[in-house]
């Protein structure tokens, strides 16, 4: 029984387009992933405070307040 192998001191270096699309998307993936998270751990946190942070000062009560002025309508 005679084989048909193909013995070469070359290996074959062609790429199927499924291996060339995946070599293609991983890197944009991680890309991405990394734009990601950098931007979420640039933004500032808006509904926690700090360990031992003091709390924000409360705004003046309404007795304390100025009056408010009249609105001015304006000239048509």
């Amino acid at each position: 029984m005679y084989l048909l192998l193909s013995v070469s001191p070359y290996p074959n270096s062609a790429l199927s387009a499924g291996e060339l699309a995946i070599m293609a998307v991983v890197p944009v993936l991680a890309l991405a992933a990394w734009l990601i998270l950098v931007f979420a751990a640039d933004r500032q946190p808006w509904h926690r405070t700090a360990a031992g942070a003091t709390p924000l000062p409360r705004q003046p009560r309404a007795q304390e307040q100025e009056p408010e002025q009249p609105e001015r309508k304006a000239a048509a």
